[in-house]
């Protein structure tokens, strides 16, 4: 296991329970305590997880995964996601992408698709984001136009959030929006684990004509602290083909069209 994975893996465990102890990790991850207790220092000198004696527990606001560790997750379900999302882009679209792992791929299989890189004038898609990496991206495709909200930059996401992000989606108005989540679920709808990404979301969910949440199996059926959307507002979700076969049915009923990949 590559170190960086190990690292992701292990803070993922410390969320999930929120307490561990050196010896339980020393078993399931397989490697040595002093490797464990390396790599607790070093999520600790992160302000990640909060050291203990003989183990660590969650640190305050920890809720979520950085960004950073969330791309070792699912990463060929998200590329198939990705692929099959970025296909329902056409010329002309007004396109917009909020912070995540899976919306960066979206990103990037829009920018790379070769239907969208000689575009006649005015037919460039236009790329509307709130993720600062993705429009670090996109920004140096001469085939897209990339307009970034306002907003204060949150360091787990790299999504702006806050009352400066809103102004601008007030004004636009998109024809397809591939929204990320951290949970969804029909009773639920959509949602995320921090309420300022999650408002933000819910405002380009209100200025989107067709939503389309792109989410891997292991976010399904799950809630979140902060609410996006209600399951009304979801017009598709692109998802994988691990996706639970009754969550599927109940989301089709509800009116949602499944996309498994």
């Amino acid at each position: 296991m590559k170190r960086h994975e190990r690292l992701a893996g292990l803070l993922e465990l410390v969320i999930e329970r929120e307490s561990v102890h050196v010896d339980d990790l020393v078993r399931e991850l397989g490697v040595s305590a002093a490797t464990v207790r390396r790599d607790l220092d070093e999520l600790a000198e992160q302000q990640l997880i909060t050291r203990t004696r003989g183990g660590a527990t969650t640190a305050p606001g920890s809720s979520d995964l950085p960004l950073r560790y969330k791309t070792t997750r699912h990463p060929e379900e998200k590329m198939r996601i990705a692929r099959e999302a970025a296909s329902m882009v056409e010329a002309r679209q007004v396109v917009g992408l909020n912070g995540g792992t899976t919306t960066t791929e979206v990103a990037r299989e829009i920018a790379s698709r070769p239907e969208l890189r000689s575009p006649a004038p005015g037919d460039e898609v236009v790329v509307v984001t709130n993720a600062v990496n993705i429009a670090n991206e996109l920004a140096v495709r001469p085939h897209l136009r990339v307009v970034v909200t306002g907003g204060v930059a949150r360091a787990l996401s790299y999504e702006l959030t806050g009352p400066l992000a809103t102004p601008i989606l007030e004004q636009v108005t998109l024809d397809v929006l591939f929204l990320g989540v951290d949970a969804l679920d029909v009773a639920h709808g959509a949602a995320a684990h921090h309420e300022g990404e999650a408002a933000v979301n819910g405002a380009f969910v209100a200025r989107a004509n067709r939503v389309v949440v792109v989410a891997d199996s292991a976010k399904l059926g799950r809630t979140a602290f902060a609410t996006i959307c209600d399951i009304e507002a979801v017009d598709t979700l692109v998802t994988d083909t691990g996706a639970d076969r009754g969550l599927v049915k109940e989301l089709r009923r509800s009116g949602v069209e499944v996309i498994r990949v």
